[in-house]
């Protein structure tokens, strides 16, 4: 059974302890209740309200009345535009206003080759780290470099295929400009880990995740199988 594993998620600028926790529960996972966040937090459900509360006032959070199941609607919390901008966006400003002048001087297609030049030289680096490892752990190469990017991601693999999810996208307005550099991300993927790549989820269509279903190679799942069976056979 695959299990899901995610990297030390990032943390949302100038706030720390239960608040920042509770705004990195709601970009994993959006529309969490009160009482859902206690439990994840381990904290009372008073603290919970608590915090929630001074996150609203705050204009960090945003809440909505919905109906799960039997009984009375339940209030469900959403980050605002304002939490969502103290999620890493690592040299956001910076990066979209270099690669506007590049646009301007030298046309469109040079600002995108540049940015597809950042994932190839990402993907020569993986292939050179990983070789001779399983598409389970080249998956898990791939999710922990984008980690050190700010894009909150977390993967799970099994014999055959394995999923990445990004909770954070940290090139979000350049990638609004350039989503070409979406298309660089899943090639990324597929040249490091092999197979094919399916976008499931895209943060620029208006998803709470960017997510990728990743089937392994024929040759590399004919290989686990074979070597599961020759497992069973020797037990």
């Amino acid at each position: 059974m695959a299990v899901p594993l995610a990297a030390s998620p990032a943390q949302p600028v100038g706030l720390k302890g239960h608040r920042a926790s509770l705004l990195v529960e709601l970009k994993r996972e959006p529309g969490l209740t009160a009482r859902e966040l206690a439990v994840r937090l381990g904290i009372s459900l008073n603290a919970v309200r608590h915090h929630l509360k001074e996150l609203e006032a705050a204009d960090l959070l945003t809440h909505a009345r919905a109906v799960r199941g039997v009984g009375a609607p339940v209030f469900v919390y959403e980050l605002s535009a304002a939490a969502e901008a103290l999620f890493p966006r690592r040299y956001e400003q910076t990066l979209t206003e270099l690669l506007d002048q590049l646009s301007l001087r030298e046309g469109r297609a040079a600002a995108v080759s540049l940015l597809e030049l950042h994932f190839e030289r990402l993907a020569e680096r993986l292939l050179a780290e990983t070789a001779g490892h399983s598409p389970a752990e080249r998956l898990a190469a791939v999710g922990r470099a984008l980690a050190d990017e700010g894009y909150m991601p977390e993967w799970e693999a099994s014999s055959c295929c394995g999923t990445l999810t990004e909770r954070n996208c940290a090139i979000r307005s350049v990638a609004a400009r350039f989503p070409e550099v979406c298309q660089a991300e899943a090639r990324l993927l597929e040249r490091v880990i092999g197979g094919t790549v399916e976008r499931k989820a895209h943060i620029l269509q208006g998803c709470g995740v960017c997510q990728y279903k990743v089937r392994f190679a024929d040759e590399w799942i004919g290989f686990a199988v074979a070597g599961a069976t020759a497992a069973e056979e020797r037990g």
